[in-house]
């Protein structure tokens, strides 16, 4: 997956000579380089690597595109930035600042022989908005390793299962069938504990009658995955089912209708006003779902303060939740594609309320 070329269009907009990427995830998105360490520069004419040697090999192979320059064991990365900035002749210099600590960036604006250095915002991040067909399916396989792991962790919980057993037993089956790493941390949370979002599964044996939030993904080809499904370990008493109906019907309705042209926000009200409507509302406290691919939480957002237009080709996760302190939650989560006439839902483990 090299990008270099649509880079160009951002030093047309920002109006500036050359730009440093130092974000490693637009890093590998421009240049193909995995590497957690270096600089891309990209000016109008030239095409530069710049990391250190334990990426030798990698550079090379990965960024055949990019001229490849090895730092020094000292790491001064400003000496080999100015060369390049003399041969091109560069006088504004775009940079992540998003990416940028203070001190960095003073360093920079020290050591640096241009003119003035000029934020970019999250212009180079923004490009990765719209998914490619092979990005797509890495994104769908990715998915498709967490609905292995989900079916076969059925068979794991059991009343004296620990939440920390079950998250390891998740990453494990997802390692086994072809997952590179984790796409975030897994969270298990059973019983009360589900009612923190992002719990951290610990020692709490799961107990007959507990609802059991699980999510969790995995990265696939540098691609990740994001799933979340509420079972229940045991009958569900009368109040498991209402919250789990609502939490369901407000998912389903969303993903019927997705379709390109909707604001972010409008995704999410579908889902809020379903679960406010059934008196549930203060409950829901997060967004309805984000953007996944090189990152698990990529732009655009799908919450109350997105005002972006959603394209086909964009990803969106589907999580609405309801989180009762003392009591537990349910969130269910599929991971999609918006396409030209609706939406392809890469996630296929059944969503009825299951009961172990």
């Amino acid at each position: 997956m090299i990008n270099y070329e649509r880079v160009q269009s951002v030093l047309e907009d920002r109006k500036i000579d050359a730009i440093l990427v130092s974000d490693g995830y637009n890093m590998r998105y421009i240049s193909g380089f995995t590497g957690a360490t270096g600089f891309l520069f990209i000016s109008k004419n030239s095409r530069k690597l710049f990391t250190d040697s334990r990426y030798t090999v990698a550079a090379k192979t990965q960024a055949p595109d990019f001229e490849v320059t090895i730092v020094d064991g000292a790491r001064n990365y400003s000496a080999l930035i100015n060369s390049a900035i003399e041969a091109d002749g560069v006088q504004t210099l775009g940079f992540e600042a998003n990416n940028f600590t203070y001190a960095q960036y003073e360093k920079f604006k020290k050591d640096l022989n241009v003119k003035e250095l000029v934020p970019v915002g999250n212009d180079l991040s923004l490009l990765r908005v719209k998914k490619t067909e092979e990005e797509i399916a890495n994104l769908r396989q990715a998915e498709h390793i967490g609905d292995i792991a989900f079916n076969e962790i059925l068979g794991y919980l059991k009343p004296g299962a620990t939440e920390l057993e079950i998250a390891a037993k998740l990453e494990y089956i997802m390692k086994c069938n072809g997952a590179e790493k984790l796409s975030f941390e897994t969270i298990v949370a059973a019983g009360v504990n589900g009612s923190k979002p992002h719990a951290e599964p610990g020692n709490y044996k799961i107990q007959s009658g507990d609802l059991v939030t699980m999510d969790f993904g995995c990265v696939y080809n540098g691609y990740c995955s994001d799933m979340t499904r509420t079972v229940c370990v045991g009958k569900a008493n009368a109040k498991q089912r209402e919250i789990y109906d609502i939490v369901l019907k407000a998912q389903t309705t969303v993903i019927e209708g997705l379709k390109p042209g909707m604001k972010g926000k409008e995704y999410d009200k579908i889902a809020r006003d379903i679960i406010a409507e059934a008196g549930y509302g203060q409950y829901f406290g997060h967004g309805l779902g984000h953007s996944v691919g090189l990152e698990i939480h990529e732009d655009p957002r799908f919450s109350v303060a997105e005002e972006r237009i959603i394209e086909a080709g964009t990803i969106i996760t589907v999580e609405p939740g309801i989180y009762i302190p003392d009591f537990g939650g349910v969130r269910i989560e599929d991971m999609l594609v918006i396409t030209e006439d609706g939406y392809e839902d890469f996630a296929h483990s059944r969503k009825d309320l299951i009961e172990l």
